[in-house]
């Protein structure tokens, strides 16, 4: 696969310092606040990064929380070529530079910056050693994941999940233009979309307005979202979204906490892996709890459909920094 990962973010929200804040507790690692490309240039940005995947999330000043650019990692110029193709035969506006093809989805409003980036590389986590019925693995010891200390680091970013005013055209734009595989869908919903090996980097799903719905945030394991999930609702309960739980799509475990902006966030881990395209056959969900998750508590009513969506809408209207 030519494109190969997300390489990072640029989430726009009203109070920059705030949810900068709110994502160094999360775990990124926080860079030197300068001044923001994305919006005025007086308006200070902050810069987070993971362990792993380095600076993948910009959080800049913009009236109303949204995405406002989403980077894609890219091996050679030619893919840069055929991605600049693709968009042009979908008569969608192309700026392209020596390194990089951008373009805007009209239906999310987000810009996606398609450049060459040097592939992600990850040391493997060390393997939990689980006692089952049957095979003592783990003998005279405690697990280790309850001894672990210090806050969980994320260590890359994983993917987001976008609204979009029109969810076909959208896909088209991901698919068909910049190059993504589709990996599953909710029937006349959603699409579940990778430029990796991960299930999805992107999920675009239809709304009522463009809206970053989450970003998710890669764990080592399912011991880790239960401690970044657990500090962070220690400092402030009113953080917690929905969680623990296993999505059916993707099979990752998964936690959602909320950002003081409104967005959710996401520790996630073992999201399924597909490497050979010709082994995964995607499959058509239907609209029902079963395509959500496959154990947990039931999401709430907030996590379907935001509470500021009423908000955003009123708000959508603004010109784009």
């Amino acid at each position: 696969m030519s494109l190969h990962r997300l390489t990072q973010i640029v989430m726009g929200v009203p109070n920059v310092e705030q949810t900068a804040a709110y994502y160094t507790e999360f775990g990124l690692t926080p860079g030197v606040a300068r001044p923001s490309a994305a919006t005025e240039a007086t308006q200070p940005s902050y810069v987070l990064s993971t362990v792993d995947g380095g600076e993948q999330l910009r959080v800049v000043y913009s009236p109303f929380r949204r995405l406002l650019e989403l980077g894609v990692g890219a091996d050679h110029p030619d893919d840069l070529d055929r991605t600049a193709a693709a968009l042009a035969k979908l008569d969608v506006p192309v700026d392209r530079t020596p390194t990089t093809v951008s373009a805007l989805d009209p239906g999310t409003q987000v810009l996606v910056r398609v450049e060459l980036a040097p592939r992600l590389e990850q040391t493997p986590a060390p393997a939990a050693v689980y006692n089952a019925p049957g095979a003592d693995a783990r003998r005279e010891q405690r697990a280790a994941g309850i001894l672990r200390e210090g806050p969980v680091r994320p260590r890359k970013l994983g993917h987001v999940v976008l609204g979009s005013t029109d969810q076909e055209a959208s896909q088209r734009f991901f698919q068909q233009g910049i190059g993504f595989k589709v990996s599953d869908t909710v029937r006349g919903l959603a699409a579940f979309m990778r430029c990796s090996t991960d299930h999805h980097n992107v999920l675009v799903q239809q709304a009522p307005v463009a809206f970053l719905h989450h970003s998710s945030w890669q764990v080592d394991d399912v011991d880790e979202i239960g401690r970044g999930a657990t500090a962070m609702l220690e400092a402030d309960p009113g953080r917690h979204t929905w969680g623990l739980g296993r999505h059916h799509i993707g099979s990752n475990f998964f936690w959602y906490l909320k950002d003081p902006a409104g967005n959710f966030s996401e520790y996630y881990s073992d999201i399924d892996c597909i490497v050979d395209d010709a082994l995964w056959k995607p499959s058509v969900f239907e609209e029902d709890a079963k395509a959500l998750y496959a154990w947990g508590p039931p999401p709430p009513p907030s996590f379907l459909a935001p509470e500021d969506l009423a908000a955003l809408m009123s708000g959508a209207h603004a010109p784009a920094q």
